[in-house]
This record gives structure tokens, sequence and C-alpha cells, in this order.
């Protein structure tokens, strides 16, 4: 793919996961006006906004998927992998902000992915338990619900606070709201 090309195509994808965000039933011209590029640029990609939604989602999950390996939740000590998780996760969030739930409705194979996805976080939850992280007794489902909860309200109600901050901040809220000691 060309650079110009391939610039394009981003602009379009970021513009999109914004756009859909706020209104999910954004127009496909709403969504070229705002990456900078005309109707035809979006059209010629993308044959409809099911098909731009789609590969929104395989944007968002392929930069979650980067997050979770380089954090390495399993072998890395568990307050360096969520740090790095956190660090990583934050700024894919704002950058593509777009529903995840939409995925159940809109893409089964998007949604099937963020399910491997989800379960990877769900081990690394139960690992935190495991090792005395979390206070004993803890919920599994409710720490990685306030996880995600902390994730998601760091990413967008505090958007001026820097990733390296914001996850020092979920962490701590994380480790010693829910923790051992």
């Amino acid at each position: 793919m060309r650079a110009d090309a391939a610039r394009n195509l981003t602009a379009v994808l970021r513009a999109g996961a914004r756009l859909l965000a706020e209104d999910p039933g954004a127009s496909m011209a709403a969504i070229a006006a705002a990456a900078g590029v005309d109707r035809t640029t979006v059209h010629r990609r993308f044959a409809n906004r099911e098909s731009l939604l789609s590969a929104v989602f395989q944007a968002k999950l392929d930069s979650a998927e980067r997050v979770l390996d380089e954090a390495r939740l399993g072998e890395s000590p568990l307050q360096v992998a969520l740090h790095r998780y956190l660090e990583g996760i934050i700024p894919v969030s704002r950058e593509w902000p777009v529903d995840v739930r939409l995925m159940m409705q809109k893409d089964p194979v998007a949604w099937a992915r963020r399910e491997e996805q989800s379960a990877r976080l769900d081990a690394f939850i139960r690992r935190a338990l495991d090792e005395g992280y979390l206070r004993a007794g803890v919920d599994a489902a409710w720490a990685r619900t306030i996880l995600d909860e902390l994730v998601d309200t760091v990413a967008h109600r505090f958007p001026d606070l820097e990733p390296p901050q914001a996850a020092d901040l979920v962490a701590d809220t994380l480790l010693n709201g829910l923790g051992a000691t």
C-alpha cells in the first residue's frame, strides 16, 4: 500500500472509531469529512458502514493484542505486567473509543477475538488473586469488571492524564482498593 493510501486508511479508521463511538449511525460522508478525505476514498475501501465498522474493530483488536503480548501478563512480575498493560491499553482505549459491545451485534469474528483477549485478562486477574495481590475472597469477575471500568474511566474522563500517570492511578486503585494489605 502506498504511504498516502496508508495514511488515508489510518485517518478514516480513527475518524470512524471516534464518530461511531459518539453516534453509531454516523454516515460514511461524515466519517470521510472528519478524516479529511473525500467520500469516494472511503467508499473505494469500504463497501458500507458495516465493513468500515468491522475494520475499526479489527484495528482496535490488533492494538489490544499488541498491548497484551507486550505486557507479558503470565511471565512478568505481576505489578510490572499490570503497569505495562495499563500504559498500553489506556492509549488504545482513547484512540479506538468505539464500544466493543457493538461487535457482538455487528461482527461475530471480532467478538470471538475479543473474547480470547478477555480470557487472557481473566487469567491475569486469577493470577493476581492466587499471588495475593488482591484480597482473598474478592470475586475474580468483580475484580476484572473494576479493572475494565477503571481503564475506561481514566481513558475517557481524564484524557489529560498521560498514560504513565494514568497507569499509576489505576494500578494503585486496583491493588490498594482491593489489595491484600
